[in-house]
């Protein structure tokens, strides 16, 4: 890498932090070239000669923060061996990334998507690195689980990654209310754990009677087969 490039790619994350902290510390209605210049401490001609335009810059922004997060929490996330243990982590994670700023920072992004046109797509973008994630983990621990065959491990992590974004806007105006939710999906994790440990008859009789329910194998799924 010539020197140049490498000064380029400095000035570029430079840039990136610097919007991402001015997200977080002024709000999405004081992000400017000027403001994002000053927190990255370089000259606001740069943000239009790398990005083009503020919104540009706010969506490669967005897409770097996510990156970095769901980056920070990968190897974690691999580990994980159960859903009752996804949903702890998930309160981890929520802790941590509300510490550092990163929920006001979701917030902001959210409330600006309406006026900055680039913004919400790279939203939905980083939110899908933390959907994709969160799909191989139920993937792998529902499939040994009665609930495995029936499942839609798709919708469900779009559901978990939901619940998660909603019960962070939520906090900014009820924090009991907020940890109160985030005690329910612990303790639906802790009702799944209790299923899972149920011995072979008793998962075939939960398998039963989510058939008779009308809760059939997923076409996808195991079970589909002829």
């Amino acid at each position: 890498m010539s020197p140049e490039t490498a000064k380029s790619q400095e000035t570029k994350t430079k840039l990136l932090e610097g919007a991402l902290r001015t997200l977080t510390e002024q709000g999405i209605a004081r992000t400017s070239a000027r403001t994002v210049a000053a927190a990255a401490g370089v000259n606001q001609a740069l943000v239009f000669y790398h990005f083009g335009s503020v919104d540009e810059l706010l969506a490669a922004a967005c897409r770097y923060g996510a990156e970095k997060a769901v980056g920070r929490y990968r190897e974690r996330l691999a580990a994980v061996g159960s859903l009752s243990e996804l949903l702890a982590v998930g309160r981890e994670i929520h802790e941590h990334e509300r510490a550092g700023g990163h929920v006001a920072l979701l917030g902001q992004l959210l409330a600006g998507a309406p006026a900055h046109p680039a913004v919400g797509p790279a939203t939905a973008a980083g939110l899908q690195l933390w959907i994709t994630e969160i799909e191989q983990v139920l993937r792998r621990v529902l499939a040994a689980t009665p609930l495995g065959e029936f499942a839609d491990p798709v919708g469900l992590a779009r559901a978990v990654a939901a619940a998660f974004v909603g019960i962070e806007l939520y906090e900014g105006v009820d924090e009991a209310g907020a940890g109160a939710a985030l005690d329910a999906l612990e303790q639906l994790g802790a009702l799944v754990g209790a299923v899972e440990s149920l011995g072979p008859v008793a998962q075939r009789a939960v398998r039963h009677h989510l058939r008779r329910r009308g809760r059939g194998p997923r076409p996808d799924g195991p079970g589909s087969g002829p």
